[in-house]
């Protein structure tokens, strides 16, 4: 069904006196049959990661771009599109196909209706509770950054909603860009009693004593006794390479695989039946460490947004330990159940549960919350930009057109030859014809060390740069990938072969068509610099100016790197 189509149908439901709006004219169904998960065991664990502090409901493409490499290659989580409706079971064309994949993205949206949503994913949660007495709910980081809100409030708003909602323990990451006295100020006089702030990796610097507790013990009253269950939390490790050292200066980070075995083997000493990880490694690296790593049942993981319908089961020399995602942008809820008999897991069931907001009511008491969280701000967060004639993402190993926009602008504004954007995940979709707010805007860019900067480079130091991402994206050792996704490029074509050995990913750059040579110098635009003291203006300022200039977007090209070699990996559409 092409666009033109899909409308006369929607004219057709209106025709007949259905709300075009109503669930059942467009998601197809209740969401009672949906959400209808029996309890099975005798422990419950709910799980979010990623939100990235998007308290309303959103649109949010997956990537059509995740590309695993040698042993990775064709495995969990690069999958993308039929790959991975195939691997799981998932029907074409259904409300799990949306959810999981980009396929016919614009359409499904269109029909399926937003996704997340505080409001609606705490009605899913109290759901779910009332049929699992003793369920923790676990936090995988990534909360209080990613909107306006959060980025004004210094993540106040997200503090809140997550008490509300009912969070019993979180792991961090983007959390430390607020800097570690506010990230101390609110673990200390404000999450005290209400949520357990975890991360076993996260030491002072000088004599490596822990920051924060490694792992909290709960015991669960359910079918057959008292269970003791063991949270441990892990923190992103590569926080200081990743994201500004100046603002965490006094904590050390890492995997620290060492010390996490020691964790682990301590906690079974006290008696846990159960051992989670509250992972903010990213899937590859929790895979990897899975295997290396003994004693854990489950590792419930985050960072690289990958949402994974069924866990994949690692064999170690203890036993086999199960390595999930969840997801991101507060689309999904992951529930674990375990059976526990004689102290050890026996069976277990998952679940990871797309949240939509047509098919779950709000919770009244949150929309109020978020309402109240909202209000000062809701004539900043409403200024109309401009109106975007394409389909807007960010997702993927490389350029999206969100982020080509913001190449784009910083290109025109600054008088750049050459412009970088950092290879977030987080952002929200706009569809064609949506207006571009300075929500949505902020929904890309709303970081606390959001300078934009002109710099001239030469070639050489181009290719450097280029050089250095690559090999923190595509390293074949998970251990050795230390951020995000490739660094978005404007103004420039070049060529990237990921399986390359470092060095040797980055060919046949070229400038205005001529190659890029490495003795010439060239103004190149950037943003979010990690070097503390950096002057520029706010990016979301470069570009919001440029979006009222324009008035109209029109669908944006995008300068994707050619990738020889991959045309058979199915993690490339």
């Amino acid at each position: 069904m092409n666009r033109r189509e899909f409308l006369q149908v929607l004219a057709a439901a209106s025709a007949a006196g259905m709300a075009l709006d109503s669930p059942s004219a467009l998601a197809g169904g209740a969401g009672d049959a949906f959400y209808d998960l029996p309890a099975f065991g005798n422990v419950h664990l709910l799980h979010f990661t990623d939100c990235h502090a998007q308290l309303l409901p959103i649109h949010f493409r997956e990537p059509s771009v995740n590309l695993g490499l040698g042993s990775a290659a064709g495995r969990v989580p690069h999958l993308v599109g039929e790959h991975l409706l195939k691997a799981f079971g998932i029907k074409p064309g259904s409300r799990e196909a949306h959810a999981f994949t980009y396929l016919d993205f614009e359409q499904a949206a269109r029909t399926y209706g937003k996704v997340g949503g505080f409001a609606h994913l705490a009605t899913l949660v109290k759901r779910l509770r009332a049929g699992r007495p003793g369920a923790l709910l676990l936090d995988g980081g990534d909360t209080w950054q990613g909107s306006a809100t959060a980025l004004w409030s210094r993540g106040q708003d997200m503090v809140d909603a997550c008490k509300l909602l009912g969070v019993d323990m979180m792991c961090p990451h983007w959390e430390f860009t607020l800097g570690q006295q506010r990230v101390s100020e609110i673990v200390d006089t404000q999450l005290t009693g209400k949520i357990e702030f975890l991360a076993q990796n996260v030491k002072t610097a000088d004599f490596g004593d822990p920051v924060f507790p490694p792992y909290s013990l709960r015991e669960i009253n359910g079918p057959g006794g008292t269970i003791s269950v063991a949270v441990i939390g892990q923190a992103f490790p590569y926080t200081p390479i990743a994201n500004p050292r100046w603002m965490v200066p006094d904590w050390s980070f890492g995997i620290q695989e060492k010390e996490l075995q020691q964790v682990v083997d301590q906690v079974r000493a006290k008696g846990a039946g159960v051992v989670v990880l509250l992972s903010h490694n990213g899937m590859d690296v929790d895979l990897k460490l899975a295997s290396r790593v003994t004693g854990i049942d489950a590792i419930l993981g985050g960072h690289t947004h990958d949402g994974v319908p069924q866990p994949v089961s690692v064999s170690n020399v203890g036993g086999r330990t199960l390595v999930t995602n969840a997801g991101s942008n507060g689309k999904f809820l992951a529930v674990l159940d375990f059976s526990v008999k004689d102290g050890r897991v026996s069976d277990y069931r998952y679940r990871l549960l797309p949240v939509f907001s047509r098919l779950l009511p709000a919770d009244a008491e949150m929309a109020s919350l978020i309402e109240r969280v909202r209000a000062p701000y809701q004539a900043q967060l409403a200024e109309p930009l401009a109106i975007s004639e394409g389909l807007l993402y960010r997702r993927g190993n490389f350029n999206g057109p969100w982020d080509q926009l913001i190449l784009d602008a910083m290109i025109d504004v600054r008088g750049a030859d050459i412009a970088f954007s950092p290879g977030f995940r987080w952002g929200t979709s706009l569809l064609p014809g949506q207006v571009i707010t300075m929500e949505h805007l902020m929904d890309q860019t709303a970081i606390t060390y959001p300078q934009s900067t002109l710099t001239e480079m030469t070639g050489a130091q181009i290719k450097g740069i280029l050089e250095d991402v690559a090999d923190n994206a595509f390293n074949p050792d998970p251990y050795y990938q230390q951020g995000g996704d490739m660094v978005r490029v404007g103004g420039m074509t070049y060529t990237c072969e990921p399986a390359a050995l470092m060095g040797k990913r980055i060919q046949d750059m070229r400038f205005a068509g001529r190659p890029i040579a490495a003795d010439k110098r060239y103004k190149v635009a950037g943003w979010a610099s990690v070097t503390e003291g950096a002057q520029g203006e706010p990016i979301w300022d470069v570009v919001a100016r440029w979006l009222r200039d324009h008035k109209t977007v029109a669908p944006r090209r995008l300068n994707s790197p050619k990738l020889p070699g991959l045309s058979s990996n199915p993690g490339l559409a």
